[in-house]
């Protein structure tokens, strides 16, 4: 006689707390993280699942992944990385797509400095530009082709000062070791406005676009939190915080 209750208290149970809930380690580019921990805490609530995010740039953790890291799902500031991903053998074929486009910004703390980026680079007026490290950081990269295309790479050598990511360069200016420095819109702006000090857009023909791409490593192959996330991604929810930060999706 108590065999039909015990099977209905079990139903609730499994209702109210989903059995298939689980956890995904996330690789996530230091530009991505504020954006990522919104999206994280809105996928959580809505699925049960739980994300474990490591910030940095591209390059090294790519390294780390190469190494035998135990991400399962990998989101890049670049869209060649993930694709390396892929012909190296440690991502699931096909499961690469763009979940974000980012964008440059000239950013100083000083909010009177910036009023015409280009031209404060031409005058060169400040002491340190802080740039990401252009070999493993995509918006390092992105920063030495404004240069270029700006005809001062010579120039603005002398001043320059590298940190190992966007999260690091955005601290150099932010505690004034540089007076200026290319960051990601998405650290500076929201709901597109800048948040603090002053900062020029960089006009995106000015370097190639940042296309940031997601792919399943193999290590998540089998995880269904994992493959959860990257649907997450795909969809409105998370769309509308990526265009909250300024990236285009």
């Amino acid at each position: 006689m108590r065999l039909p209750l015990l099977f209905a208290t079990a139903c609730c149970i499994s209702i109210s707390h989903p059995a298939l809930a689980g956890e995904v380690q996330v690789a996530v580019a230091a530009n991505f993280t504020a954006p990522m921990q919104d999206i994280a805490k809105a996928f959580e609530q809505d699925t049960g699942h739980r994300v474990i995010a490591a910030f940095g740039s591209t390059g090294q953790l790519y390294a780390q992944i190469s190494h035998g890291a135990p991400f399962e799902v990998f989101l890049a500031a670049d869209d060649t990385t993930p694709a390396r991903a892929e012909s190296d053998g440690l991502a699931v074929s096909g499961s690469r797509f763009t979940y974000a486009t980012g964008a440059l910004a000239l950013w100083s703390a000083d909010a009177g400095l910036i009023s015409d980026g280009a031209q404060l680079l031409r005058s060169g007026n400040f002491e340190h530009l802080a740039i990401a490290n252009p070999k493993t950081a995509p918006y390092g990269l992105a920063a030495t082709q404004v240069m270029q295309q700006l005809g001062l790479t010579q120039a603005l050598a002398p001043k320059l000062v590298e940190g190992q990511s966007i999260g690091q360069t955005y601290q150099f200016v932010a505690s004034g070791n540089a007076e200026v420095g290319f960051v990601a819109l998405s650290q500076v702006s929201r709901d597109g406005e800048i948040t603090s000090g002053s900062a020029w857009q960089v006009p995106a023909a000015l370097y190639q676009p940042i296309r940031q791409d997601a792919v399943l490593l193999n290590t998540g192959a089998d995880n269904d939190a994992a493959a959860a996330l990257l649907d997450y991604l795909k969809g409105e929810q998370a769309a509308a915080v990526i265009s909250r930060y300024g990236y285009g999706h």
